[in-house]
């Protein structure tokens, strides 16, 4: 029997539904914080998020999703429901879309949403975990480094709120599958059926630093292996992906 919808507490306009979300991360979970525009949106490493009318801006609230240390696995589990919910309400070629680690969904090479993760302790020592997506429903950010992408250019014109209902029941039924951590090999291993850039030359940006190498495999734990031109293989933990040049 499918899972009940997860409660949802909307905006019109907000600055930031992941600080909405761990702000109230005492109140009820999950729950969904859902936005018709942010006026101070974040992605990692704290860069701003455009944040256009038109888009999904939501951010799921889960309070003791796993232990601690298993909780960095969540971002594999949200590019994956994500993923499934594309599909579901778009019916796309699975050619088309894939995803690029550890959390970017692709259409046609571009990038569709930007997933971020943050958390918190409460003060009965559980941890809470906030999820936040921005997809590209109807816009997307120009002057990237990257390619980008949006549902309606790339053919598939989507609301907001149709893709939000989708997105729910994938995430409950992903996070059901990956069973606090319990069951992340499945996870892991189905992320990888739809990744891209496997045995590929990348390049990789860790903060001041770049490396580039083979994207060989994940560890398991979700790690990326990349092997250097020099042999040795690097584990990267976290980090900006992008085809290396000529790769």
């Amino acid at each position: 029997m499918a899972a009940a919808p997860s409660p949802v507490v909307r905006f019109e306009a907000v600055g930031s539904t992941n600080v909405e979300a761990l702000a109230r991360a005492s109140g009820p979970a999950p729950c969904w914080f859902v936005a018709g525009r942010q006026t101070s949106g974040r992605g990692r490493r704290g860069r701003p998020w455009t944040s256009e009318p038109g888009n999904l801006y939501a951010t799921l609230l889960l309070v003791d999703a796993a232990p601690l240390a298993r909780q960095p696995e969540l971002c594999f589990v949200a590019a994956l429901a994500l993923h499934d919910a594309v599909r579901a309400v778009t019916g796309i070629d699975p050619l088309r879309i894939a995803l690029k680690w550890p959390n970017d969904v692709l259409i046609d090479g571009g990038k569709l949403a930007g997933i971020l993760l943050e958390g918190t302790l409460l003060p009965d020592g559980r941890g809470a975990t906030v999820i936040g997506f921005g997809v590209n429903c109807a816009h997307n950010p120009p002057d990237t480094p990257y390619k980008t992408v949006n549902l309606a250019s790339a053919g598939f014109p989507t609301a907001p709120d149709a893709l939000l209902t989708a997105l729910d029941a994938a995430m409950l039924e992903r996070l059901a599958q990956w069973a606090r951590g319990v069951g992340f090999a499945e996870i892991r291993d189905a992320w990888l059926r739809r990744a891209s850039g496997i045995g590929r030359p990348v390049m990789v940006r860790l903060g001041e630093r770049e490396t580039s190498g083979v994207f060989e495999a994940l560890d398991v734990s979700g790690a990326m292996l990349l092997r250097r031109s020099d042999g040795a293989r690097e584990i990267i933990n976290a980090g900006d992906v992008f085809p290396a040049p000529g790769g």
